[in-house]
């Protein structure tokens, strides 16, 4: 599909826990090669939203449309995060979830393991298939730690890895699924200054050479006004406000509810 048509649609979906309705009405619309943010503050339920998106969660109501690179649709709300995963949508969390006792590159190579092309008789005879699924990952590994600056450090077990190193190599085990939706739930959060701009060019890189549409959830609103093309503003449970980062920065509602006077005057 070319780059501009529609690749994912949520249609009033809803979910409720225990009677507490934590998402309401939720609708939007993704189109390939968008970078969108969805903002709004804590407790707003956009970790909710994005756990719906990627399986984690099934709407209690409303529906959930992914085309795949085929031009296929599927009901995207009633599928696992493992055959999203296939599919192509891939995440990150706002607390990270790396295989801590793992090195930098078996994180990585652990998400490559669905794309590889060999039989079982291959992996299990050490046969050519296997031999050749084993050069491919190990090389495309290199690459994406390259990418995010973490090669040299490919031996080192992901736990002692710095923080901001941590995220990096969370994105490029997201990255390793070959996706063609990326959730980013807070990327930046927890890094310095520098690192949150490096993020940014990052992302922004990341965005034009994977071919990827991005949807991220970030706190730092220099870094959401910088590089997003359009916002999604949610307020407890349901978007007040949708469109370009220079209309959602004089939006009333979203002053109100989330950025405050302070905030409105980054970027």
């Amino acid at each position: 599909m070319d780059k501009g048509a529609l690749l994912l649609k949520a249609v009033d979906i809803s979910i409720v826990f225990g009677g507490l309705r934590a998402v309401s009405d939720f609708s939007c619309e993704l189109y390939r090669g968008e970078l969108v943010g969805l903002i709004g503050p804590n407790g707003a339920g956009k970790t909710t939203v994005f756990n719906m998106l990627s399986g984690l969660y099934i709407p209690t109501r409303g529906q959930i449309s992914l085309w795949d690179r085929r031009g296929k649709v599927h009901i995207a709300g009633k599928m696992g995060p493992a055959r999203l995963n296939r599919i192509g949508v891939a995440r990150t969390f706002q607390n990270i979830r790396l295989f801590s006792n793992l090195t930098v590159e078996d994180n990585v190579r652990i998400a490559l393991h669905g794309s590889r092309s060999g039989t079982p008789a291959d992996v299990l005879f050490r046969l050519k298939g296997f031999r050749i699924d084993e050069e491919r990952m190990i090389r495309r590994t290199g690459e994406l730690l390259e990418l995010f600056k973490i090669d040299h450090k490919k031996h080192e077990l992901a736990r002692n890895l710095p923080y901001g190193e941590q995220r990096k190599l969370e994105i490029a085990r997201a990255l390793a699924a070959n996706p063609m939706l990326l959730l980013l739930d807070e990327p930046a959060a927890g890094m310095n200054p520098q690192e949150t701009q490096e993020l940014m060019k990052l992302i922004s890189f990341v965005r034009e050479d994977f071919h990827l549409t991005i949807l991220l959830i970030e706190h730092d609103m220099h870094l959401v006004m910088g590089i997003c093309e359009r916002l999604l503003v949610l307020d407890y449970g349901r978007i007040i406000a949708a469109g370009p980062p220079a209309d959602i920065r004089k939006d009333p509602a979203v002053i109100k509810a989330y950025l405050g006077a302070e905030a409105v005057g980054h970027g």
